[in-house]
């Protein structure tokens, strides 16, 4: 595959397909109700977010939310922390799920390791939320209550969540795969009234039991009145030494009621406490809003993902990760979405594009990590599948190289619109994304999200055009956290956002702007390569690195030394049978020399066996910078948050060891 140059136009929509699209739709809508002519996606996010009240009044009408209190106000201030969206609304997100369900087609198909792909009804969903409401209504569960789940991505999940927030409830979830200390940072600090677990799970074909750990989380938070616990791993776990504790099957009786009840809730109150990834310290626990959530992902999954009834949305993910969250809102719009729990890789690395076709997927949503692994091991999912049903290939994470997006093209489908989009916890959604009007370019993300006022700034704070910067938010944005939890004074929201630009959201990634409005990522701002004062992003090294076909995964910091240079040192993981030698090792730095500049040439390369990742797969560069620059490891990086905290030993080691730190 010959290497592809970042910019190169490799899709277009047809006529046809822009006319057919949801944004297309409400652009018509915007004509004949607003009397607002837009003739290019561009002009359309410009009235956006310089007339935000007008835009996110449009959202509310467009959706006909409906709210048991009408707004007077759209937003209180464009003041940054501080901003209220909608203040005197009263609403649900719950009964927004189930306001438009199809009888006839599928709400959710799951599958995972040990259990066959099923359909459920949305007759079937509402009827087993209208259940689970009313237990959790016996147990005392009220408005402002939380709910924490230690759960596996099952529909059961789904059903779990839906119960919670219809009854103005807060949810929060971690994935069964973190580790015991990590699950309790996350929910002692919201103090729960009833967790849901599994009894395990299985991943990579093997069997983990969880039950002991369900215990010892369990014994760590004093505010838990009932655990409701799901056979998942084995269809008769002993749960007995869980206290108060309830079975699924006992917990889906059916209710004496025939339809949900749904709490309005104020529209800035509480959704769920999403957690950032505690790589370093206690988890920040994100509180995100009911309302600002709901308008968000009606409008990210309606117009950037072009969701409607007719698609079956897929995006892997664990609960653990604010991707599920997303997903789930993919019900919003009346489409079937698509669960799978498991690894990506088991029993082989084709997996999830059978999975793609056996379920008719049309968007198929994933990390940029798992695209540019098949493109490694050289899979053709078009020889192999019949993926006439895909219309979308959407990745987040990570940056996607363009050699990612000529992947795609020329391996799975020539037609196909690709999506990079980046975003984060924060906000749980994509500031960056897609939009099915407009052409795809390889290695740029295709637009700036509708109503999100993204700007790339220098370090004084000027706006920068094809030139990498800051990626900042300069007005307020719906699905901004509304506090975090035990955060009275604001202290930690402000030092994690604000803190840089005064009155402006500093996201902390690197980005550019091209002069046609497409959009670059380069990698964390906090991360970036400092070399005789010019910088550059962590992706790009990693792409020229990618080049090398014997490497299978690399990092890259870069440690300041006392006399003014830096000391950057590359550590590659190489593929099964291949050593690390001195001509790879000319390779690897003549590519990055070529494809990046000579002053970013690592000063060494190092052989590794494997990389800290988070559970979501990101890289640890931050806490491998620190760890090489002899902190302790307990103080930089919370080893319940990796999924491999083993690898840190090899940098532990090195640390001791190297003279040129």
């Amino acid at each position: 595959m010959n290497t592809v140059k970042e910019g190169t136009l490799l899709w277009e929509p047809t006529h046809n397909r822009m006319q057919q699209s949801n944004i297309y739709a409400y652009m018509k809508w915007l004509k004949q109700h607003k009397e607002l002519d837009f003739q290019d996606y561009h002009s359309l996010w410009k009235w956006s977010v310089d007339e935000l009240e007008d835009f996110w009044a449009s959202i509310w009408d467009y959706f006909d939310i409906q709210s048991n209190k009408p707004y007077q106000n759209v937003l209180t201030t464009h003041k940054m922390p501080g901003a209220k969206w909608f203040p005197e609304a009263t609403i649900n997100y719950t009964e927004h799920i189930f306001r438009n369900r199809n009888q006839k087609k599928p709400a959710i198909i799951h599958a995972s390791e040990n259990r066959e792909t099923a359909e459920v009804t949305w007759e079937q969903l509402y009827q087993d939320t209208i259940n689970l409401q009313h237990t959790l209504k016996k147990l005392g569960v009220k408005k402002g209550d939380r709910i924490v789940a230690y759960v596996a991505n099952i529909y059961e999940t789904i059903v779990a969540f839906l119960a919670t927030a219809s009854l103005g409830a807060i949810w929060s979830s971690a994935s069964p795969d973190f580790g015991t200390q990590s699950v309790i940072d996350r929910f002692k600090q919201i103090e729960p009234k009833v967790m849901i677990t599994v009894d395990g799970y299985r991943y990579n074909g093997k069997d983990f039991d969880r039950s002991q750990i369900a215990e010892e989380i369990q014994s760590e938070l004093p505010t838990l009145e009932a655990t409701i616990a799901i056979s998942y791993l084995d269809n008769n776990p002993d749960f007995s030494r869980l206290k108060n504790v309830i079975h699924w099957e006992e917990a889906m009786q059916p209710s004496p009621t025939a339809n949900l009840t749904y709490e309005y809730v104020p529209f800035n109150d509480p959704l769920w406490v999403l957690f950032s990834s505690g790589t370093t310290g206690k988890p920040k626990p994100i509180v995100q809003s009911q309302g600002g959530i709901l308008l968000e992902h009606l409008k990210a999954l309606t117009f950037h993902a072009d969701l409607s009834e007719d698609d079956r949305f897929f995006w892997f993910t664990t609960t653990g990760w604010m991707m599920w969250n997303f997903l789930v809102g993919g019900l919003l719009t009346g489409s079937t979405i698509i669960l799978y729990d498991g690894s990506p890789g088991y029993p082989n690395k084709k997996m999830l594009w059978k999975f793609a076709e056996q379920t008719k997927m049309t968007i198929f949503g994933t990390s940029a990590s798992f695209i540019t692994g098949c493109m490694k091991d050289e899979i053709t999912p078009k020889e192999d599948f019949n993926l006439q049903h895909l219309k979308n290939i959407s990745s987040t994470g990570s940056p996607l190289p363009p050699e990612g997006f000529q992947w795609c093209y020329e391996n799975v489908k020539k037609d196909l619109w690709i999506a990079s989009a980046s975003g984060g916890t924060d906000i749980c959604t994509a500031f960056i994304l897609g939009a099915p009007i407009l052409p795809v370019y390889a290695g740029e993300l295709q637009c700036r999200g509708l109503g999100a006022k993204i700007e790339s700034f220098d370090g004084s704070g000027k706006p920068l055009i094809d030139e990498v910067g800051e990626l900042v938010l300069t007005e307020p944005f719906p699905s901004m956290p509304i506090y975090f939890w035990n955060d009275q004074d604001g202290v930690r929201l402000h030092e994690s956002y604000f803190d840089v630009y005064p009155g402006i959201w500093r996201h902390g990634d690197y980005l550019k702007i091209t002069d046609r409005h497409t959009c670059v990522i380069y990698g964390r701002s906090d991360a970036t390569i400092n070399r005789g004062g010019i910088r550059i992003g962590t992706s790009e090294i990693y792409r020229a690195v990618d080049q090398i076909s014997q490497v299978a995964d690399s990092l890259i910091v870069d440690i300041p030394k006392n006399d003014g240079d830096s000391f950057v040192p590359l550590f590659v993981v190489m593929k099964e049978g291949y050593p690390l030698t001195d001509e790879i090792k000319q390779a690897i730095k003549k590519q990055i020399r070529t494809q990046c500049s000579p002053r970013h040439t690592p000063t060494e390369i190092y052989e590794v066996s494997d990389l800290p990742r988070t559970l979501n797969g990101k890289k640890l560069e931050i806490p491998v910078k620190k760890i090489l620059m002899g902190k302790d490891v307990e103080e930089v990086v919370n080893k319940g948050s990796l999924a491999n905290a083993k690898s840190l030993e090899s940098f532990v080691s090195f640390a001791k060891k190297s003279t040129q730190i």
